[in-house]
């Protein structure tokens, strides 16, 4: 018979009962694939504001406890809600991934995984999505501004000083708004993108594919997902047929029903926790181990 102090460890690892509901649905999906599986979950759409909202390096600690006593031969299926975040912090979380896993990564989309989340699918064999399901540009942002944007209007700025120093005035006024080094950082910030994103295609989805016509698909890919003058708008969705147009090897979820109701409930149980509780972040496996961020609530007294 278990005492006081284990029954309140058992009711602790039980959890609420938005967590017991979550987590039926995350052995469900496990029992379905036979693969590990980890959420990867944020409530940027529930609560805007907080820190911690995006991809950054405190999520490692979450990725390091969840990993933690997996069958790592049985390979690694990755659910994926993201708004993105730091090109630093996906990098390294997808070099410890792959250094768990390998490149055996499956990234499943349920509804959104924009620019950093992007990434990641992108550094998996494989993407699922669904018809409602949209991944979004990587193209950098640097200090809250389109890298791209910026470079494309220094570049513009030469030009038309080239042709008409008349308009030197005009764009000085503009240009003197810009930090030392800036041009270069973005142009950095740029090709890290690129040639990250590049690597990890080649290594991953088109492993073991890299003639020329492979190579050049990636370049394609990339360029489309990084390219600001052709999305407009980083917050741009891309559908499961654009991503394959595109190139990507994207497999609509709908060829599966059984799959795809496995992978919704798992959503919709996530997106409730989210909504219903303090958690803002979530990054849990199908055994239940779990790594959430609770938002603080400060009540100052009058």
């Amino acid at each position: 018979m278990p005492d006081w102090n284990q029954l309140l460890d058992e009711i602790k690892e039980a959890g609420s009962t938005h967590d017991v509901i979550r987590r039926k649905y995350l052995r469900q999906l496990h029992e379905k694939t036979r693969r590990n599986v980890i959420i990867y979950y944020s409530g940027w759409l529930q609560k805007r504001n907080l820190e911690g909202l995006e991809v950054n390096d405190a999520d490692k600690n979450g990725f390091m406890t969840v990993v933690h006593q997996l069958d790592r031969s049985l390979g690694l299926d990755l659910l994926l809600h993201t708004p993105g975040g730091e090109t630093a912090a996906t990098e390294s979380l997808v070099d410890y991934l792959r250094s768990m896993f390998g490149t055996d990564i499956r990234a499943f989309v349920p509804q959104l995984a924009m620019s950093a989340g992007t990434m990641i699918a992108c550094a998996c064999k494989q993407i699922y999505m669904g018809q409602q399901s949209s991944l979004g540009p990587i193209d950098p942002q640097f200090r809250g501004v389109p890298a791209h944007g910026v470079v494309e209007e220094f570049d513009r700025a030469c030009s038309e000083i080239k042709e008409d120093p008349a308009k030197i005035p005009v764009w000085q006024a503009i240009l003197a708004k810009y930090s030392p080094a800036l041009i270069g950082e973005c142009e950095k910030a740029i090709q890290w993108a690129t040639e990250m994103v590049e690597e990890w295609l080649l290594s991953g989805m088109f492993q073991g594919r890299r003639t020329k016509k492979e190579v050049l698909t990636v370049k394609r890919i990339v360029s489309e997902l990084t390219d600001h003058a052709l999305s407009k708008s980083h917050a741009r969705h891309l559908s499961l047929q654009r991503c394959q147009e595109m190139g990507l090897n994207v497999i609509p979820l709908e060829t599966d029903q059984e799959l795809q109701e496995a992978v919704l409930s798992v959503h919709h149980a996530c997106i409730h926790t989210l909504g219903a509780t303090a958690a803002f972040k979530i990054i849990e496996n199908h055994m239940g181990r779990a790594f959430i961020q609770i938002a603080q609530t400060v009540v100052l007294q009058k």
